[in-house]
């Protein structure tokens, strides 16, 4: 089974400073919805692999990896996929997940969220633990710092 969910959030501040954040691994440290988030190796580009851990109780599980596989500045487009842990453990094949930071004046623009998953046939009732929510989260998060700390705003 295949599925995908997306939603986006308006931010009074330009897309390049958005990106400045959402392209880094800054992002993970303006985030409140992981109890811990530890680089494994890389340093923010493609290849990174960071260990996200839940808050107890988030999830079905407590933890899992991921790996950025695309950062394109471009299109201000970063996507990471799970690698090990987390979703693999529930039969997805698939976990992936998507920023994007759509300009939509001088001074404003979307931060978009998707996630693409694949989930074995044998464990398509575990589709249900696949959540736009946290994703959501993060965006807030992170407007709330951008709105704090851009000249701009």
């Amino acid at each position: 089974m295949h599925g995908t969910l997306s939603d986006g959030l308006e931010v009074n501040v330009p897309a390049r400073e958005a990106w400045a954040l959402y392209g880094t691994l800054k992002l993970t440290t303006v985030t409140h919805f992981f109890d811990k988030i530890e680089t494994i190796q890389g340093d923010g580009g493609v290849g990174t692999i960071l260990k996200l851990t839940l808050p107890a109780g988030a999830a079905a599980f407590d933890s899992y990896e991921e790996k950025y596989t695309k950062i394109d500045d471009a299109k201000m487009v970063k996507e990471a996929e799970v690698i090990s842990g987390g979703y693999l453990d529930l039969g997805f094949t698939l976990y992936r997940t998507r920023f994007e930071i759509i300009k939509t004046s001088k001074t404003s623009c979307v931060t978009k969220t998707t996630i693409e998953y694949d989930v074995n046939e044998e464990d398509v009732a575990n589709f249900t633990y696949v959540s736009i929510l946290p994703m959501i989260s993060i965006m807030k998060d992170a407007a709330t710092y951008l709105l704090a700390n851009t000249e701009n705003s």
